[in-house]
């Protein structure tokens, strides 16, 4: 009886000990995020918001599949921009909602835009990346912008946009849009979006490292110079790819190039998903492949729980470390947020669920991937 109980306080005493572990081990990444967060703030490159007039041809190319209700207002924007000479393709991927007749008739008579109809997807593409192919081929700009129906540029958006990947001679800038999060569930989780990048990335060694893990780009916006997009295969080097936009400038680095992510807070907007069940759909489709594999995934999928609940699970039980790791967490979420234009109060506050939710999003999506029933936008995913 008595080695019995030994036993059990041994055991008891163990995971104490573990647990104090783990919150100390997770409170002292939140402070390390914190600083890493404040430093990309900092060197987070800022467009030119006046640039010069931009020399060449630029050709902004839409790939858009049933955004019948979003094409118009994209497209307005996207004709009101200044200082560059632009033309305008809108491609529509076997839209079943008249997305092709909303753009024409937005379109009307203006001699910069042709809308084009898309063929059939060949195997061994998926849907977003083919669109993108075809619309790249048929463009004649010197620098291709690939832009999402649901985002709007300010009027120099684009003119900005070239400036910046001209003067700092990279080869792809994806500049950040400011996400427009409105519903509980869009601000629970659309905010981790770019503070992800944040407190991770060191951005300058990013934009030139051919290292796959250190790749962040987002296909909203997505600003490539023609040559070098075709030099490196274009899209036909990231076909089956599901993010297609990280494939990409992972694609233009391991070629000797250099790109990532830049300020685009003043450039444009963009509401990415419509509600929670946009939210959960739209991040089940990607997050099985967001560390490169289902399995990475999910060991990210653990470490994000644990880096949420660990500091919070201790402060509340009276540690001191927990109380500054889960401090750390809040204020790298306010800073990111104030750095993106995005909400810092109160929605900083919800860091630890946040994590806590996009964990389980993650899971669910590799499930889903598993079972081969992931879909987005009609069409089944391929499964692993």
């Amino acid at each position: 009886m008595r080695a019995g109980a030994d036993s059990s306080c041994r055991a008891a005493t163990a995971a104490a000990g573990a647990a104090r572990a783990l919150v100390r081990a997770t409170s002292a990444l939140s402070v390390g995020l914190l600083v890493h967060t404040c430093a990309n703030a900092l060197l987070l490159r800022r467009p030119d918001l006046d640039p010069p007039a931009v020399a060449g041809r630029v050709s902004v190319l839409l790939p858009v599949r049933d955004e019948a209700h979003q094409v118009a207002d994209c497209l307005t924007a996207v004709l009101a921009q200044e200082r560059v000479d632009l033309e305008v393709l809108v491609l529509d991927d076997a839209s079943s909602d008249g997305t092709a007749e909303a753009a024409r008739a937005r379109a009307g008579d203006d001699p910069r835009v042709r809308v084009l109809t898309g063929s059939p997807t060949p195997p061994g593409w998926l849907g977003k990346p083919w669109a993108c192919a075809q619309l790249a081929g048929r463009a004649a700009g010197d620098v291709l912008v690939f832009v999402d129906a649901d985002v709007r540029l300010a009027p120099r958006a684009v003119a900005a946009s070239v400036h910046q990947l001209r003067r700092t001679g990279l080869d792809l800038v994806s500049p950040y849009p400011r996400q427009r999060a409105v519903t509980p569930g869009e601000r629970l989780v659309q905010p981790l979006l770019q503070w992800s990048w944040l407190a991770t990335l060191p951005l300058r060694l990013a934009e030139r490292s051919p290292r796959p893990s250190l790749s962040a780009a987002n296909g909203q916006l997505l600003v490539v110079d023609a040559a070098r997009y075709r030099a490196v295969g274009g899209h036909r080097a990231v076909r089956g790819a599901v993010l297609d936009d990280v494939a990409l400038v992972r694609a233009v680095k391991a070629a000797g190039g250099r790109g990532g992510v830049t300020d685009g807070t003043a450039l444009a907007t963009c509401r990415m998903y419509d509600g929670w069940e946009g939210v959960r759909d739209g991040y089940a489709k990607s997050l099985w492949s967001a560390a490169g594999s289902p399995g990475r995934s999910l060991a990210l999928a653990g470490g994000l729980a644990a880096l949420g609940l660990g500091p919070l699970v201790g402060a509340l039980a009276g540690s001191r470390a927990g109380a500054l790791g889960l401090a750390a967490g809040v204020a790298s979420r306010v800073v990111a947020a104030r750095r993106t234009g995005g909400r810092a109060w109160p929605d900083a506050l919800a860091h630890p669920a946040s994590l806590a939710v996009l964990a389980g999003l993650v899971v669910r999506s590799v499930r889903g991937h598993r079972r081969g029933d992931l879909r987005w936008k009609g069409r089944r995913l391929p499964a692993s």
